[in-house]
């Protein structure tokens, strides 16, 4: 890699903040406080862990947090890492904070580096521990790291970031679809539903693991539950393999984790990956459910979203403690009240306009997320370089 040089991490870091070894006093509302576990994928997600305003000074003593510093995961997970984009946050144990020197490192170049499987690599090898592996502080400030000149860092990061910019973007757009979708679900089917409607059982509107044909050792698409997200429609990860035992599935079905804690954190997808004619299969701990003839299929996804239902779901655990599941039957007795015609009418319309929309942002997250991954090692490689890209 001309123009290339390699120095140990402690060399480019202007500032190491570390705050393992102590425990913060959390609470419900306050300063938000950036976790281990909410660093994923490259972003902070949003934190659901606080401290008192009142404690922020007494407990931050180690070092403030500043716009685009590095947050690094140093245990369980190890080596998940993201920029700060709001320095109004607090930092909790298993995260170091990473500021670079301005003169050697960019940044945003030093998180897209430590993304990358090279600098996955040397913190991986160089993880100890038995039960927990992670990294000590004084090993990770002798983590060698290679860095072209401070332009050329500048201009990888922002090739890199446009693209994350543009999947944020889209991801962003369907939140606001669906969350359009769930409000008109309640509004029409929960707040203005009428009293002559009739009251009965989900199972009125919902098929629950409908059939569906796949013989044993046939090649079809698969999703664990790894697939499924916490808080969008959109599964990833799928693949082919040999259909053995599990649920089965076809396009615009919904699927429901039914075992804890998948349910709890939310784990719910709507199927668009497969074409029109495909069956595909997955973990058996999945709950497939199909809106029955005359109702749209998004209907199904959204009441899997809707918190009564999961509440309902949750009161139908059964199960060891640490292995509960829904038991199906149980769930097919959460009661509704059935709309008129008309109104499913219109939801079907309104959805209509809506599942398009979700499902082409979907489709192009993937086809970004594939350029920026692979852009990601040739760019931090130098087999790519940003003036070979223009031309």
């Amino acid at each position: 890699m001309s123009g290339w040089q390699e120095y140990l991490l402690e060399d480019v870091i202007d500032k190491f903040i570390d705050y393992r070894g102590k425990t913060p006093t959390k609470t419900t509302s306050g300063v938000p406080l950036i976790t281990a576990k909410v660093v994923k994928a490259g972003k902070i997600l949003t934190p659901n862990e606080f401290i008192a305003p009142e404690d922020y000074d007494d407990w931050m003593t180690r070092g403030l947090p500043e716009i685009d510093d590095v947050v690094l995961t140093t245990e369980a997970p190890l080596g998940e890492v993201a920029l700060i984009k709001d320095k109004n946050v607090a930092l909790a144990q298993r995260i170091i904070t990473l500021r670079g020197k301005k003169e050697l490192v960019h940044n945003p170049f030093l998180k897209y580096y430590f993304q990358n499987e090279t600098g996955q690599h040397e913190l991986q090898s160089r993880a100890s521990g038995t039960t927990v592996f992670g990294i000590k502080a004084s090993v990770l400030k002798k983590v060698p790291i290679e860095i072209p000149a401070l332009e050329e860092q500048k201009a990888i990061a922002s090739v890199l970031s446009s693209l994350d910019d543009k999947i944020d973007l889209l991801h962003r757009q369907n939140t606001t679809l669906e969350r359009m979708a769930e409000t008109l679900f309640r509004q029409w089917f929960v707040e203005e539903a009428q009293e002559d409607w009739e009251e009965a059982t989900i199972a009125e509107l919902i098929d629950f693991n409908p059939p569906r044909k796949l013989s044993k050792g046939q090649i079809a698409p698969y999703l664990d539950m790894a697939g499924l997200d916490t808080s969008t429609f959109s599964p990833s990860g799928w693949y082919l393999r040999e259909f053995s035992s599990g649920t089965k599935f076809v396009n615009n079905d919904t699927l429901l984790a039914r075992i804890t804690p998948c349910l709890e954190n939310g784990k719910t997808g709507y199927v668009t990956f497969l074409s029109e004619t495909e069956v595909g299969w997955g973990s058996t701990e999945f709950i497939v459910m199909r809106p029955k003839l005359g109702i749209h299929p998004f209907f199904a996804y959204v009441l899997a979203r809707y918190q009564d239902f999961r509440d309902y779901a949750e009161g139908c655990m059964e199960g060891s403690s640490g292995r509960q599941r829904v038991n199906v039957d149980h769930l097919k007795q959460y009661q509704m009240r059935i709309p008129s015609n008309e109104t499913i009418k219109i939801f079907n319309e309104a959805v209509s306009a809506i599942t398009p929309k979700l499902e082409l942002n979907a489709k192009q997250i993937k086809t970004l997320e594939k350029l920026r991954d692979n852009l990601l090692p040739k760019l931090m490689s130098g087999e790519v370089t940003i003036k070979n890209e223009v031309n």
